[in-house]
């Protein structure tokens, strides 16, 4: 131990023993770049511990000194992303019903469903990514994407520029346009299953989306209309979650506690007036950084 000690330059302490820096415990300095470490000290800056619970002070210890992010805060995207898959559903799927309307209906509607279920949802979607939350990537992403070709399809419908005969019609055989609610179907329930890991709210949603696509699917290709009036229905009570959802979101980030639950596995989410979730994922090596929504 003498001759390490000599070829080092200093003395290392004994096992246990630590060093004026360090403590007891400790057998070495905190090993940090230069440019992590405050201004005239040696050691970094102490931070206060959350107190979230035993692990949360573990990870907190783990990474305090190691880990350091540039952070770029953003709002929840499924908020503004159900919102608007609410809107479109809401109009279309009660014309889609035969509670209001005529044929002449979604050339009133397509202008409305275009830009706040189409372009505003899909939006909600490419923002997702930046949260990280992959299921309302796809969520949102594919109902933003099917909105803004549906008004689309009623915009060249209103300018004359899209044939009258393949226009699609409630009770006429359009396999076409059926196919587009097939892939809606399949996608949608495999993002319901998904959803189920996450909280049944969400989940909600999408069930009865996937279940209103798939007969909506099968009136355009059958050419039958009782299908169709099926699928509204569903559009409709899909519209009603998808507006609970969203709201359930927003106050949540606006009061900072779980207002109204979402039905999660997490306790802390269904209990009215508690935290919702976690703060900081530690446990990933990012504190500060918020994976999801």
């Amino acid at each position: 131990m003498r001759d390490r000690r000599r070829s080092t330059g200093r003395d290392s302490p004994a096992p246990g023993e630590g060093t004026p820096m360090t403590g007891p415990g400790h057998e070495h300095e905190h090993d940090m770049p230069a440019h992590d470490m405050p201004a005239g000290r040696g050691v970094p800056a102490a931070s206060a511990a959350p107190r979230e619970g035993a692990m949360e002070r573990e990870q907190f210890a783990l990474w305090e000194d190691r880990t350091r992010i540039s952070l770029t805060p953003i709002a929840a995207p499924s908020i503004l992303g159900l919102f608007g898959l609410a809107g479109a559903f809401m109009m279309v799927g009660a014309w889609q019903a035969d509670w209001y309307g005529s044929a002449l209906t979604p050339l009133v509607l397509f202008p409305f469903v275009l830009t706040f279920g189409g372009l505003a949802q899909f939006l909600a979607g490419m923002w997702s990514y930046r949260a990280r939350d992959g299921l309302a990537t796809a969520v949102h992403g594919m109902w933003g994407a099917f909105w803004i070709g549906w008004g689309l399809l009623f915009l060249l419908v209103s300018v004359g520029a899209y044939p009258l005969a393949l226009v699609p019609r409630i009770g006429v055989t359009n396999q076409g346009f059926a196919f587009w609610f097939i892939a809606l179907c399949v996608i949608t329930g495999v993002c319901a299953l998904a959803a189920m890991g996450k909280n049944l709210a969400m989940s909600a949603v999408l069930w009865p989306l996937a279940a209103g696509a798939g007969f909506t699917a099968a009136g355009f290709w059958a050419g039958s209309t009782w299908p169709i009036r099926v699928g509204g229905w569903l559009f409709v009570i899909a519209a009603g979650i998808a507006v609970y959802t969203a709201a359930a979101l927003m106050l949540e980030n606006s009061f900072g506690r779980t207002i109204l639950p979402l039905f999660a596995f997490r306790g802390g989410q269904n209990i009215p007036g508690r935290r919702a979730r976690r703060p900081l994922e530690y446990r990933y090596g990012e504190p500060g950084v918020k994976i999801g929504q």
